[in-house]
């Protein structure tokens, strides 16, 4: 049997929270897990707070030949070295446009609401 180290979804709609688990590479996504070994949750702002995972369980997963997906592998060694990158700054917010003042000699003009235009004639 071919053993993979792989993140399972749960979760909501545009609230995606994932289980690092250790999984048959044959089964579904969501199937049943042999072992339930982290956390990732990509919508936490910590970015070192994202991920939780049991390394001693997945140490012991990969010496008996189990293969981490790319994404668990890129996690477990952000998670080991402890690169999570820097927290960027949210972008200032424009300021708001100014909306044009009507002039009283534009209001005269303009043509009064609900009045009709004349007809034209010919």
């Amino acid at each position: 049997m071919a053993v993979r180290i792989r993140m399972k979804r749960m979760g909501r709609t545009h609230r995606p929270f994932y289980r690092i688990c250790i999984m048959d590479q044959r089964s579904a996504r969501d199937a049943e897990a042999i072992e339930e070994v982290g956390t990732y949750d990509p919508m936490v702002k910590d970015k070192s707070k994202r991920v939780t995972m049991k390394l001693d369980r997945i140490e012991y997963w990969l010496s008996v030949g189990a293969q981490p997906s790319d994404k668990v592998a890129v996690l477990m060694d952000k998670l080991k070295n402890n690169r999570w990158g820097e927290v960027k700054a949210a972008a200032p917010a424009p300021a708001p446009k100014e909306r044009p003042k009507k002039t009283e000699e534009a209001a005269a003009e303009a043509p009064a609401e609900g009045a009709e235009a004349p007809a034209a004639e010919g």
